[in-house]
C-alpha cells in the first residue's frame, strides 16, 4: 500500500512491523489506526500467537525480558505442584506398585531407571522413571538418550508404560522434591542439553523454569529426532515461558489428557529415554 489511509481500509485489525525504520506517512497511519480503535498489532505478536512458537532467530530483538516468567507466578505455581503431588501420591503409589510387579515379572534389571538430566537453572538432578528397556541398554550416552520405531531394546511391558506414559509417573518424587513441574519444558539428559548449548543460540535459557512431566511443545510437536526438530521444540518452549499462566497450564494439561488417551506421539516417531 503506496499512500495508508484508514478510508480505503476496511474496519479490521492492522499488522505491522512496528521495530522497522518506517517513513513518517506510515507512522501518522499506525498512531490514527490506534487511536481511532482499530488493533496495531506487531507481526511477531501474530506469528506467535498462530503457531504456538517464539522464532529464535529473533530472540535479540525480543530482548530476554519478554521471556523472564513472573516470580510470584513461579511461586503459586510451585505451591500447586506440591499439593496436586500429594493429593495425587495415594493414587500413584498404588499403580506403580502394579507396574513395579509386571516389569519385574518381564525382565531382569532394577524397577526404576535414573538418569542424570538438566535442569531448573541449569542445575543437574536425577530423573526418575519406571524401566522401560533392557537392563543393559539405559545410561546416559547421547546416542542411548534416542529410541525409534520398533527399538529392540524396549521390553514388552516397556511398550505399554511407554505408549500410556505411565513410565513417567515416579517423577512425581521429582516434583516433590522442588527439581520438576507437573507443566514444563521436559528436561534432557546432561549430554545431550550439552551438546544442544553448543548448536543452538539461547537453548540454555529454557532452563529459567522447572522441568515438567509434560509440556507445550509435547502436546504440539511430539519426541524429536534432529537439531532441526529440537530448534522447534525450544521455539515452543520459549513460548510457553513467555506465555507462561494458569490458562496456558490448563490447556496443556487438557491436551495432555488427549494426547495419553489416544496414544498420539507414541508408536510412529521417535522418542527420548
Amino acid at each position: 500500500m503506496d499512500n495508508p489511509s484508514l478510508e480505503s481500509l476496511p474496519d479490521c485489525a492492522i499488522v505491522a512491523d512496528l521495530y522497522a525504520d518506517l517513513d513518517p506517512e506510515w507512522e501518522r497511519f499506525l498512531a490514527e489506526a490506534a487511536i481511532s480503535g482499530r488493533p496495531v498489532y506487531h507481526y511477531k505478536q501474530v506469528w506467535e500467537a498462530e503457531t504456538g512458537k517464539v522464532q529464535i532467530e529473533h530472540m535479540s530483538e525480543n530482548g530476554f525480558g519478554a521471556l523472564v516468567p513472573s516470580f510470584a507466578y513461579q511461586k503459586m505455581k510451585r505451591a500447586i505442584d506440591v499439593v496436586l503431588s500429594v493429593l495425587a501420591l495415594p493414587f500413584i503409589i498404588p499403580l506403580m506398585a502394579i507396574c513395579a510387579a509386571a516389569i519385574r515379572w518381564d525382565s531382569k534389571g532394577p524397577i526404576f531407571f535414573r538418569q542424570r538430566r538438566m535442569g531448573f537453572r541449569g542445575v543437574e538432578f536425577n530423573v526418575l522413571k519406571l524401566r522401560t528397556m533392557t537392563e543393559s541398554h539405559v545410561g546416559d550416552d547421547r546416542d542411548l538418550s534416542i529410541t525409534r520405531n520398533d527399538d529392540k531394546r524396549i521390553t514388552r511391558v516397556g511398550a505399554v508404560l511407554r505408549r500410556t506414559r505411565v513410565d513417567e509417573l515416579p517423577q512425581i518424587f521429582n516434583i516433590m522434591r522442588g527439581e520438576m513441574s507437573w507443566i514444563g519444558p521436559r528436561p534432557e539428559a546432561v549430554s545431550l542439553s550439552q551438546w544442544y548449548e553448543g548448536e543452538i543460540p539461547f537453548y540454555r535459557y529454557r532452563h529459567i523454569v522447572r522441568p515438567g512431566i509434560t509440556g507445550w511443545a509435547q502436546v504440539n510437536q511430539g519426541h524429536v529426532a534432529d537439531l532441526d526438530e529440537v530448534n522447534e521444540k525450544l521455539q515452543y518452549d520459549f513460548y510457553y515461558i513467555k506465555n507462561l499462566s494458569y490458562w496456558l497450564d490448563l490447556l496443556i494439561l487438557i491436551r495432555t489428557i488427549r494426547v495419553v488417551s489416544s496414544g498420539l506421539f507414541c508408536e510412529f516417531t521417535p522418542r527420548f529415554q
